[in-house]
């Protein structure tokens, strides 16, 4: 930009820009938003992540308006532009057109889909009222913008009630969650510590190790991040490590440690007794491991190890574990509020490769498991072949093992998950 720009269309030229990144090549969006400049981050990532969540609800009130398909830049300017007008309402009708097109002016300025912009976004707003009330009658999946395959598998399931209540958590904004960390300082004498800095904070009406952030807090200034004091965590994350029953001097193998949260937490756990061996396929990930595991469990007797978790071989991680946890890659259908673009990727072709890949996890864990171990598999997933299934199919093939505990988390009120504990 060699213009001064205000603000708010500095905004969603960063947005527009990320929107066509992520139109045209399917990128996570929060991975988008690094070169964002600090102080607009926050509203960025909303414009970013409600246009991402909202999208095919807002293509169906944009799209009886258009003749031909726009290009790349005006489809992203129309998308940002009628979530601002549809669902972020709180952003004045005037404030939003403008920023938009004169956006749009900026990152790709021809001047016949800027007026085709100008004029959709204008209809959407002088006949809100209409399209609202459309949207309104519309079938669940449409309304709440998510697939159609998706809102039949919850409703078969659960019924439509329950179902509706998951998509409508899916579409609120993440919280920031602070999570005590074993041998460390408890909520309360985190939360103290948080408010007499200033920093809003309260406790998670669902979770006791959870303080939930105001907005607008940045986590790296919180008193105590860089030291270890707390994790900046899912609470659904919790329920993995607690049926793994660690304790000091058992021999535990982390098999997809990255990020890295879950093996700081078993390392605190083992209090320098025993050993951890955290386990990471990606190269690329094998830093922020590191960063996490010195940060939240400095000097823990903990070894690194980059290796395919489904062909590893127990000779090549010094031998058999007491304590394996198999955080598996999966469909994050019980996270989609913390993911707004992974609704989108939820195909059955899609499912169905990550449930060869987990059943070759499994299959592999089994392997490295000393006899009278405990293994435990779990997902951010709430699909049934993911969770129930598998590990059904899983001990068929496998009758030394046996389903020793489990848990399962459905929204609202939490993210999704599933833990099972399997015992040789």
């Amino acid at each position: 930009m060699n213009r001064r720009i205000d603000d708010g269309v500095a905004s969603r030229v960063e947005a527009l820009e990320i929107l066509l990144r992520w139109m045209e090549t399917g990128d996570f969006p929060d991975r988008l938003l690094d070169g964002v400049a600090p102080a607009r981050r926050g509203f960025v990532m909303e414009l970013v992540y409600a246009t991402v969540r909202w999208v095919r609800a807002i293509e169906y009130v944009i799209a009886p308006r258009l003749r031909q398909t726009p290009i790349a830049e005006a489809e992203a300017a129309l998308l940002l532009g009628g979530c601002q007008l549809l669902i972020l309402r709180d952003i004045p009708a005037y404030a939003a057109l403008h920023t938009t097109v004169e956006a749009l002016k900026i990152v790709g300025p021809r001047l016949a889909p800027i007026r085709l912009v100008n004029a959709v976004l204008r209809d959407i707003e002088r006949n809100l009222d209409r399209d609202l009330d459309s949207l309104a009658r519309s079938p669940l999946a449409l309304r709440t913008s998510h697939p159609d395959d998706l809102v039949a598998q919850w409703t078969a399931r659960w019924g439509e009630e329950r179902a509706a209540a998951i998509c409508d958590w899916n579409n609120q904004p993440a919280e920031v969650n602070v999570l005590t960390l074993p041998h460390g300082p408890t909520r309360d004498e985190l939360e103290s510590e948080f408010l007499q800095a200033g920093i809003k904070v309260e406790p998670h009406p669902a979770v006791p190790e959870a303080l939930v952030l105001g907005h607008g807090v940045r986590v790296f200034d919180l008193p105590g991040f860089a030291d270890g004091a707390f994790a900046i965590q899912d609470p659904a994350t919790l329920e993995a490590v607690r049926l793994l029953q660690v304790a000091p001097g058992q021999r535990v193998l982390d098999a997809c440690a990255a990020p890295g949260g879950k093996a700081a937490r078993i390392a605190r756990l083992l209090q320098g007794q025993g050993e951890l061996v955290a386990l990471e396929r990606h190269a690329d990930r094998l830093p922020l491991l590191r960063e996490t595991l010195e940060r939240l469990a400095p000097g823990r007797n903990v070894t690194l190890h980059q290796a395919d978790a489904t062909r590893v071989e127990a000779d090549d991680l010094g031998g058999k574990f007491d304590r394996i946890l198999l955080d598996v890659p999966c469909s994050n259908s019980g996270v989609l509020r913390r993911r707004p673009d992974a609704r989108w990727r939820v195909d059955p072709a899609r499912t169905s490769q990550l449930i060869r890949l987990q059943r070759h996890l499994l299959d592999n864990a089994a392997h490295l498991l000393a006899p009278g171990g405990r293994l435990v598999y779990s997902t951010c997933s709430i699909d049934a072949a993911e969770n129930e299934e598998q590990i059904a199919a899983f001990l068929k093939r496998y009758p030394q093992f046996r389903l020793a505990d489990f848990a399962t988390l459905l929204p609202p009120g939490t993210d999704g998950a599933y833990a099972a504990a399997l015992e040789m």
